[in-house]
């Protein structure tokens, strides 16, 4: 499922969203999509699964631009209306982590969460990068990997800058180059059995995570293992409705997770 909002936007109150990776102070962030996604979408729970804020990149270099701002603002102003927001910190804005257990502005901040759906089902929610054996052990290579994550995020915006020249859609050239390097596909299959272990070992039915950028929907070994994706390339969310079903929305238009999309049935069989 995918919406955009010149093709004719509808109101959508769902009971959880998820998102992450959105990467804000990065010149990657795909802000303006957010904004719109935010505008559109509102429910009960929203969980904010790590790497909100790019702090490698803002140490490095001051960017933050009004849509940034904005961002964070629409944040604050849904949980002042009341939505039942979570923060966790990612590995990119691990200073949050310093104030674990507090609450800012109405937004809890925790290194883990536990959501129950409406069909009784517990999902363990963690951005991930502490089962990521680079950022554990090799801290250095995983900032030599972010400045080459780096370059072909500028390489994708242009890309998508020409494409817009000739009335083509987004699509992220990216997210593709990415999913075609073998090493990359090992290690995201390694992540995502990783992961639904780990949520098993915490007694719970699923996994909600992050990290990767890769968003995902399905059953591991009879668990289900959801990752949001991210905002900087495949611009997605995970959202649970009201029936306690869960479904990657796809903010880009294209269809990105078709064959996420044929898995979302058994899905709806756990969730």
């Amino acid at each position: 499922m995918s919406y955009m909002g010149h093709l004719g936007q509808h109101y959508k109150t769902y009971r959880t969203i998820w998102i992450s990776d959105i990467h804000l102070g990065s010149k990657g962030a795909q802000s303006e999509h957010l904004l719109e996604f935010l505008k559109y979408n509102d429910s009960e729970y929203l969980y904010l699964v790590g790497d909100i804020i790019d702090g490698w990149r803002l140490t490095k270099k001051w960017f933050w631009p009004q849509s940034h701002n904005d961002v964070v603002q629409k944040f604050l102003k849904k949980a002042r209306k009341g939505t039942k927001i979570t923060f966790i910190p990612g590995n990119h804005d691990e200073g949050g982590r310093a104030f674990l257990g507090l609450t800012f502005g109405d937004i809890k901040i925790r290194n883990q969460a536990f959501h129950l759906t409406a069909k009784k089902k517990k999902l363990w929610i963690v951005h991930g990068d502490l089962f990521d054996e680079v950022i554990k052990h090799a801290r250095w290579l995983a900032y030599v990997g972010d400045s080459a994550y780096t370059f072909l995020l500028w390489l994708n915006k242009w890309f998508n800058k020409i494409r817009k020249t000739l009335n083509l859609p987004y699509w992220s050239l990216s997210q593709y180059i990415k999913l075609k390097v073998k090493k990359a596909v090992s290690f995201i299959n390694a992540f995502e059995t990783l992961m639904v272990k780990e949520a098993s070992r915490r007694g719970c039915d699923g996994v909600v995570c992050g990290h990767i950028h890769k968003a995902e929907l399905k059953q591991i070994n009879n668990l289900i293992y959801a990752n949001d994706g991210d905002w900087v390339e495949s611009l997605t969310a995970l959202v649970e409705h009201k029936n306690g079903d869960l479904e990657i929305i796809d903010w880009s238009g294209l269809g990105h997770l078709n064959n996420s999309q044929v898995n979302i049935s058994k899905i709806k069989e756990l969730a």
